[in-house]
């Protein structure tokens, strides 16, 4: 049996079914658009981190993909004799294979040792972390290296980055060397396991579970749940579960969370809202408190104006002045309802590459004017873009802070006052509009359909190979959604206030 790779011991230690049908039957595997992003982000932080631990460029890079796995642990077998940094050095022990981000040399009475710096994306030390680091110790040490530390360099989220491709302080490093020395029976032990599992030709029998999701999704849990009987109305469709009520009721079940039925939840351990969700979606009946509805929104005189923002992160930052994996917005959406019932949109998108952040702020004030009540869905998410702009662009900030004063959060209202058996215990606005507007569906649009799409879809324009003609695609792709997210707004908005009146 080949050599199983550091990563798929670590699939071990999430859930043994994972392992096996990562060797047995990878093609079933679907991997999310965040866990791609995740993977990119984590190839940009190892480049840095070679910048960072090898300022003068005397180190050394065993390329894999270029060099393949024999060539590559013979390569740094041979580099190990010289005392310089080595990046993605390969090792093999105990029909395990590892690679280290980092190798540091250092001399101590003439003779050479090792410091491994493991690199991560993730902005704190996680527990499957130290899995990872013991695991590399336990190989590393079998493989003959004098290895004298180890450390895991992950990214510092407060840190601002400076600008001119200079990323010092964007990681933060930790020793985890006496840990990762005291847990070396406990990994003899997993690979032991894992090595069963491999060989084995019977799938564990194991339910999908919370493990699906921790420590990191699972690319098989589609599969799985393809493979096990769901509840009708599973009681995943309850909001707000974390009371320790129902966790423990759940856990008293001893059956998989997704076959438990919602009629089966005991009335007393829910609140009001979860009352609610429980009895209207098992009667699939619609719950609308219309006079409650229109009496919060009564205050709010038109004319009113309706905001969204589409944002994008950087585990890396590319723009002076933000920080690793900030929300920052590079396109906006406004209706404005009048008076007269009169509907105008605006809207903002630059897909220069460039940082929109400036242009961004002053539009939006120019398409925000006077005292009107802003509306947005999720307050606390445009309300915290908006703070975050103003802290940047001082001569801005009065006026920016003055928007936030006026915003108005449907989400609430929404909440509060409404619910169909379709939204499945969700009040996201893709789950809400479908019930109340549905002649407008995200489906029906071509190209970006939701925020990742849309994230997608941006980091793809300003990429400095994307055709012209591409980019005029793209650009008129994301206007139309996000157009489509503020109309929404109208849409709820007009059926909440009640006013049947306006033509929208």
């Amino acid at each position: 049996m080949r050599a199983l790779s550091k990563t798929k011991l670590l699939a071990y230690r999430q859930c043994p079914k994972r392992l096996w049908l990562e060797i047995h039957q990878p093609s079933l595997r679907v991997d999310s658009a965040n866990t791609i992003a995740s993977f990119a982000t984590g190839n940009q932080v190892g480049d840095i981190a070679r910048q960072i631990y090898d300022p003068k460029g005397v180190g050394q890079f065993i390329d894999l993909k270029k060099d393949g796995f024999d060539a590559a642990f013979s390569k740094t077998a041979e580099r190990l004799a010289v005392a310089k940094p080595i990046f993605e050095a390969g090792f093999v022990s105990d029909g395990v294979m590892a690679f280290a981000d980092v190798m540091l040399p250092s001399k101590k009475k003439g003779a050479l040792s090792w410091k491994m710096v493991e690199v991560k994306s993730s902005t704190s030390v996680k527990d499957y972390h130290r899995d990872d680091v013991a695991i590399q110790v336990h190989v590393a040490k079998g493989a003959g290296v004098a290895l004298n530390s180890i450390s895991l360099s992950h990214i510092d989220s407060s840190w601002v980055y400076p600008g001119g491709s200079n990323y010092d302080g964007l990681l933060i490093e930790e020793d985890l060397t006496d840990e990762a020395f005291a847990k070396q029976l406990d990994v003899i032990d997993w690979i032991t396991q894992a090595k069963s599992i491999a060989r084995s030709k019977v799938v564990p029998k194991i339910s999908t579970g919370e493990q699906c999701g921790k420590p990191y999704p699972c690319g098989f849990l589609a599969h799985c749940q393809s493979q096990e009987p769901q509840a009708e109305h599973p009681i995943a469709w309850l909001p707000n579960r974390r009371s320790k009520k129902i966790k423990d009721w759940i856990a008293a079940q001893n059956i998989r969370k997704v076959a438990i039925e919602l009629k089966a939840t005991p009335d007393e351990l829910l609140n009001d809202l979860q009352l609610r969700v429980k009895k209207h979606t098992l009667e699939n009946m619609v719950y609308f408190d219309a006079k409650e509805a229109a009496s919060d929104l009564a205050p709010y005189k038109l004319p009113a104006y309706f905001l969204d923002f589409e944002t994008i992160q950087f585990g890396v930052p590319i723009w002076k002045g933000t920080r690793p994996f900030q929300n920052i917005p590079f396109q906006f959406s406004v209706h404005r309802l009048g008076r007269n019932g009169a509907l105008e949109h605006q809207s903002f998108l630059d897909l220069s590459g460039k940082d929109p952040s400036k242009a961004l702020a002053q539009a939006l004030i120019e398409a925000c004017p006077g005292k009107g009540a802003i509306f947005v869905y999720n307050a606390s998410f445009e309300m915290g873009r908006i703070s975050e702009l103003a802290q940047r662009f001082p001569k801005l900030k009065t006026a920016l802070l003055a928007l936030n004063d006026r915003i108005v959060d449907l989400l609430p209202i929404a909440q509060n006052h409404y619910y169909h058996p379709s939204q499945q215990g969700s009040w996201s606005i893709k789950k809400v509009l479908p019930a109340i507007a549905p002649d407008l569906q995200y489906a029906d649009l071509a190209g970006v359909q939701d925020g990742g799409m849309a994230m997608s879809a941006y980091l793809e324009a300003i990429h400095p190979q994307t055709s012209l003609q591409r980019k005029e695609v793209i650009e008129q792709e994301l206007i139309n959604y996000c157009r489509l997210d503020t109309y929404a707004m109208v849409r709820l908005w007009k059926f909440f206030s009640g006013r049947k009146d306006l033509k929208l």
